[in-house]
């Protein structure tokens, strides 16, 4: 048997590629990797800026998930262009959240559904919109039954 093609049982890191980056995740802390290689790192004002980032994006999300754009109106193939950009959108951007969340990173899973439920209680709740949420056929309401 040859064992110099073997890898060191002892060595965790024997056999890979020694260019190949090794990321890191903490359940809570600011040592983290989110979205990008080393960012945030371990810079705590990049970590605040990666947490506002979420945040921020989170509220864009229900804010182009709950708006209407194009006012109803006859068929017409530019408005159902723009809707599919604006789904295709708001679907990449809402899968941007959901890997952001994935970093195992409990303040960016906390940041994520504190956007979401402030772009919720922003634009569709009756709290400032004043109208009740039933009446716009637009808006499906997941809570009602």
């Amino acid at each position: 048997m040859d064992d110099d093609n073997m890898p060191d049982m002892n060595n965790p890191t024997a056999g890979m590629d020694p260019n190949m980056v090794m990321t890191h995740m903490t359940f809570w802390g600011k040592n983290a990797n989110i979205l990008f290689s080393y960012w945030p790192g371990t810079h705590t004002g990049m970590y605040v800026l990666a947490l506002v980032f979420v945040f921020v994006l989170s509220i864009f999300v229900e804010w182009l998930r709950h708006c209407q754009v194009m006012k109803p109106g006859p068929k017409h193939l530019g408005v159902g262009l723009i809707q599919t950009f604006l789904h295709a959108l708001t679907t990449a951007l809402a899968f941007m959240v959901m890997l952001a969340v994935m970093s195992f990173n409990v303040g960016i899973f906390l940041v994520a559904v504190a956007g979401h439920s402030m772009g919720l209680l922003l634009f569709r709740s009756r709290v400032f919109n004043g109208s009740d949420t039933k009446s716009c056929p637009h808006n499906v309401c997941p809570l009602s039954c």
